[in-house]
């Protein structure tokens, strides 16, 4: 088995911090570091602690943020003064920018979890750095999962961050339009860190392994190994150096392969936020994957949901909404594949569900498509919205109680089975009405037979009007 060797010297990447220097190095910052200075880490801290970046040529990814003059570099370099709000997957260098921010001279730093702030320690930060502007210091405040912060919470920051006060960099993995107040957001950038892609992953590993701050070049990793860790990183660069150290603990003489990876790490994470932006992503993506008949896509969102933990009742009613939505008539059987799905779902449950749900996401993606159930049903509501409503005719009204023949109610109705072809001439909808189609069937799949058989029955029902 590999045991890294001992790392000497000032290998961390955390700047000043007030009150938590643990929110960035997980307890490995050395206390009382000089404002702008490079703290020492402990050496048996994580990797990915060690080998975070400490300055922006070491930063990996991020280039269309990140390049001359933008306001994110502008705000790293201590030129900046816009607060800004970093939002992307783990893993791809919000904490990173975050220290760098911190390592900048010149700006008091102060880091607050919203796991553990309130509004009180929200207030005393908004307090000090009042007095420090005063003497002509700026403060910078950085917020780490800030969409956990209440409504009440973010509110607090308001006034502090549009007058200048704190300079606000918060960080999020939810989408901000959707954790984060309107307020807050119209006073702050959004910056979107994107994952990293195969090569940024790729290099993240390979700098680990020959870094002094990593393995030094003590560590052998083979090619196909390193595919395996990015494979399996999904582009978060803090998941793959957590990847190598695993294995790096399992390989034998020094030397990292597939099988050691396998060995320390049998699945892949997968990145899906149930209440989050993902959630919705991933959603978007199945439905429409179905109504664009690609199975192998549809299947394999409905695979990242299922991975992840996705409640199969959710993807039940999504796929019987689909099933009308998108298919309605021209497979009528889809509604019955959809609803039988989500009746195993019901009485089997997981892990056996997902071979229901699996096969009615092959029925509907490879069904012929419509729209015309919804496009009929929203034309018709929105029709009786804007008052085309009427009177019922009379011959169609209830004709059963005492009195209703007095009145006309139901006189001269016809039935429709005394006729030998089942249909008769005769006016259904309400005066205003006569005549207005809310069904059009298209050319795909059993619509096609339907839409010479509708054309026919509407010619002789509208015959008598």
């Amino acid at each position: 088995m590999f045991t890294p060797r001992a790392v000497s010297g000032p290998v961390g990447s955390l700047g000043r911090v007030s009150e938590d220097a643990g929110l960035f190095a997980a307890g490995d910052a050395r206390p009382g570091p000089k404002e702008g200075s490079v703290p020492q880490v402990d050496p048996g801290s994580p990797l990915a602690v060690r080998m975070r970046p400490r300055t922006l040529e070491e930063v990996i990814g991020q280039d269309h943020l990140l390049r001359a003059n933008s306001p994110l570099r502008r705000l790293v370099e201590g030129r900046g003064g816009s607060s800004v709000i970093l939002y992307g997957p783990p893993g791809t260098g919000k904490t990173t920018l975050a220290n760098l921010v911190a390592s900048t001279s010149g700006r008091h730093f102060v880091a607050l979890s919203a796991l553990s702030a309130g509004v009180k320690d929200v207030r005393a930060v908004i307090e000090d750095a009042r007095t420090r502007q005063l003497h002509g210091r700026r403060t910078v405040l950085f917020i780490d999962e800030v969409h956990r912060f209440s409504k009440s919470q973010q509110d607090a920051l308001l006034a502090a961050v549009e007058n200048g006060i704190v300079l606000l960099v918060a960080a999020t993995t939810e989408n901000p339009h959707f954790s984060v107040i309107a307020p807050l957001l119209s006073r702050s950038l959004i910056a979107e860190l994107q994952g990293l892609d195969a090569a940024g992953v790729a290099t993240v590993v390979r700098r680990a392994v020959a870094d002094d701050r990593g393995y030094g070049g003590a560590l052998e990793v083979t090619d196909e190994a390193v595919e395996d860790i990015v494979r399996l990183s999904g582009g978060d660069a803090r998941r793959s150096l957590t990847i190598l150290e695993a294995a790096a603990g399992a390989a034998e003489d020094a030397v990292v392969t597939p099988e050691t990876v396998e060995l320390s790490l049998d699945a892949a994470p997968v990145r899906y936020d149930r209440d989050g932006d993902q959630h919705y992503d991933v959603t978007s993506a199945f439905i429409k994957s179905i109504r664009g008949s690609d199975a192998d896509a549809a299947l394999h969102y409905l695979a990242r949901m299922l991975v992840a933990g996705e409640d199969p009742r959710f993807i039940a009613r999504r796929l019987v909404v689909h099933a009308s939505e998108d298919i309605g008539m021209a497979d009528p059987t889809a509604l019955l594949a959809a609803s039988a799905a989500a009746e195993v779902v019901q009485k089997v449950g997981l892990p056996e569900c997902r071979l229901a749900l699996a096969q009615a996401t092959i029925h509907l993606a490879t069904a012929p498509k419509s729209n015309a159930v919804i496009s009929a049903i929203d034309a018709a509501m929105a029709d009786v919205r804007a008052g085309g409503v009427g009177e019922v005719p009379r011959h169609l009204r209830d004709g059963h109680y005492a009195g209703a023949k007095g009145l006309g109610n139901g006189v001269g109705y016809r039935y429709a089975h005394q006729s030998p072809a089942g249909v008769v001439a005769q006016q259904y909808p309400p005066d205003e009405l006569v005549g207005r189609d809310y069904y059009s069937p298209t050319g795909h799949g059993y619509e096609r037979d339907l839409l010479a058989r509708l054309t026919r029955l509407r010619g002789i029902v509208r015959g008598g009007t």
